[in-house]
């Protein structure tokens, strides 16, 4: 039984399992979505979002921590400069991993890693339901308004008779 045994070994040893995480890390900062096997995305999320809530302090201190496990100084650069402020104040999540199916060669799942904020295709997706969400709000509320207009209008006219 596994208890309390916490990460995958990945098929290798500890250094290099370190070494490929720093690596695929990097990588998805780098160009915000990276193709990998699941269970190294599964693995290298977690990772990529301590790293990250480390960097959204913002001070020296986060700074080399991040650059103890970043060597890319482009990348480090990007992401104080760029990712972090776009993230804001989103308290975690900042990765999401697809599932895209299985891998000719040797049958491996296979994911996409991305940065939630960079997916143009989502967020314009998401931004289009929330105007559409909104105009049907917009009409179900004049729709309400006209009727109890014409309601009133029905008493009104109703009760003018019997007067």
């Amino acid at each position: 039984m596994r208890h309390n045994v916490k990460g995958r070994k990945l098929g290798r040893t500890a250094s290099h399992r370190k070494a490929t995480l720093i690596s695929l890390i990097t990588s998805l900062l780098k160009h915000k979505r990276i193709k990998t096997t699941l269970a190294k995305a599964k693995e290298t999320r977690g990772f990529a979002e301590k790293l990250m809530t480390k960097a959204r302090k913002n001070d020296l201190h986060a700074k080399k921590q991040v650059m103890d496990v970043i060597k890319d100084k482009e990348v480090v650069k990007e992401l104080f400069s760029d990712i972090i402020p776009r993230i804001g104040e989103r308290p975690g999540g900042y990765t999401r991993v697809v599932k895209l199916g299985y891998r000719q060669g040797d049958a491996a799942q296979m994911a996409i890693l991305e940065l939630v904020d960079y997916n143009e295709v989502v967020t314009a997706r998401a931004e289009q339901q929330k105007e559409k969400r909104e105009a049907k709000a917009k009409e179900k509320e004049a729709k309400a308004k006209t009727e109890k207009e014409n309601q009133m209008l029905e008493e009104q006219a109703a009760e003018a008779p019997k007067k």
